[in-house]
C-alpha cells in the first residue's frame, strides 16, 4: 500500500474487496481513506494469521455476547439500559456525570478479560493507555485518546445486573447478578498516550482490580475470539457484537440451527428499534464481512430471509 498527500491509501484490487463494496469493485486502482487502508490491512492479518495457524486469541466477557452494549451513544441524561435475550437480561445504570458505555467502549472489557486471563490475576496492571490503543489498532490521536479516557470513566462507573428466569421446563429457575467491572481503578491521564507513568516496584504505573463478579465470570465463561478481527471491526461496534455473537454460538451449536431475525434483532445493542426488513439487509453485510475475517463461517441466511441457519464450527483454532 502507498500513502497518497491528504492520509489517502491507494490499495490494488484486493481478492476479498468485492464482498465489502456495495458495487463490484473496478480492476483499476481505487483510492480509499487512511480508515478503511488500515482496516484491510487488519483483513489482511487476519486472513494471513489464521492460514498459517497463529491467530491472537482473546476473550470476551458471556453477559456481552448474549445482550449487546448500546452501539450509539444513548440520548443526553439516558442513564438506564436494558437488552433481553430469551431468558437472559442484561440491565445498565450509567453514572450520572458519564453516562453509559457505548460503541468502542465494548473493546475495554475485552482487553481487560485477555490481560486478567493471560496474567491469571484479578489485578490487572500497564503502562501506558498506548498499551490499549496499539492493541486494538486505534489511533493515537488527540480525539481517539480522549474518547478511551471517556471510555474508560463510563466503564468503570456503571453498575450492571445480569440474570435468566427460566420459567419452562419441570423446575423454575431464577438467578441474578449484580456487578461493576472494576472494585478499584488507579489510572494515569497524560495528554501523550505514550505517556510513561510513575511505576511501581515492578515498573507499571496503572493498576485495575475487577470485581469479584466479573472474574468469576470471565474464568467460568471465558468465550474466545480472535483479536485481530477485533481490531479490524473496532470501529464497527455492531458489527463486532455480531461476528462475537456468531463465533460463540457456532462454537456451542449441536447440529444445525435456526434463529429468527427477530430474536437476533432484540439481542444486539443497536438494532432493536429498527425494522425487521433494514436489519436483513443490515445481517446480509455484517455475514459478507465476517465471512472474509472467517472464510470457513458456516452462517447463512435461510430461503425466507426470516431466519439465520448456523451449524457447529471453530472460528478460534485450538477451542
Amino acid at each position: 500500500m502507498k500513502k497518497q498527500p491528504g492520509g489517502l491509501i491507494h490499495v490494488g484490487q484486493l481478492p476479498f474487496l468485492q464482498d465489502l463494496a456495495r458495487e463490484p469493485a473496478p480492476a483499476e486502482v481505487q483510492v480509499i481513506s487512511k480508515r478503511q487502508g488500515r482496516r484491510l490491512e487488519y483483513f489482511e492479518m487476519v486472513r494471513t494469521a489464521r492460514e498459517e495457524g497463529r491467530q491472537a486469541i482473546g476473550f470476551n466477557s458471556r453477559p456481552f455476547i448474549l445482550c449487546g452494549l448500546p452501539v450509539r451513544r444513548p440520548p443526553k441524561g439516558t442513564r438506564d439500559y436494558v437488552r433481553r435475550n430469551g431468558r437472559f437480561t442484561l440491565e445498565i445504570t450509567g453514572h450520572r456525570d458519564y453516562g453509559l458505555p457505548f460503541g468502542q467502549d465494548r473493546v475495554i472489557p475485552i482487553w481487560l478479560a485477555t490481560i486478567a486471563l493471560r496474567q491469571k490475576s484479578k489485578t490487572v496492571k500497564f503502562r501506558s493507555a498506548a498499551e490499549l490503543l496499539d492493541a486494538f489498532g486505534l489511533g493515537k490521536d488527540g480525539k481517539t485518546y480522549r474518547r478511551l479516557v471517556e471510555g474508560f470513566k463510563r466503564v468503570a462507573t456503571s453498575k450492571m445486573a445480569f440474570g435468566t428466569d427460566e420459567t419452562s421446563g419441570p423446575a423454575a429457575v431464577w438467578e441474578w447478578s449484580n456487578f461493576q467491572f472494576f472494585d478499584y481503578a488507579h489510572l494515569w491521564f497524560g495528554r501523550d498516550p505514550d505517556q510513561q507513568t510513575l511505576a511501581d516496584e515492578d515498573g507499571f504505573g496503572n493498576v485495575i482490580v475487577l470485581s469479584d463478579q466479573f472474574w468469576n465470570e470471565i474464568q467460568a465463561h471465558p468465550v474466545p475470539v480472535d483479536l485481530n478481527v477485533v481490531r479490524a471491526l473496532a470501529d464497527s461496534p455492531a458489527n463486532l457484537d455480531f461476528y462475537c455473537w456468531l463465533v460463540w454460538r457456532c462454537w456451542k451449536a449441536q447440529g444445525i440451527v435456526n434463529i429468527p431475525l427477530s430474536s437476533l434483532k432484540d439481542q444486539l445493542g443497536g438494532s432493536g428499534n429498527m425494522a425487521i426488513r433494514d436489519f436483513r439487509l443490515q445481517v446480509r453485510k455484517w455475514l459478507a464481512i465476517t465471512r472474509n475475517l472467517w472464510p470457513e463461517c458456516p452462517a447463512r441466511l435461510t430461503d425466507d430471509r426470516e431466519s439465520l441457519m448456523l451449524s457447529s464450527s471453530q472460528a478460534i483454532q485450538g477451542r
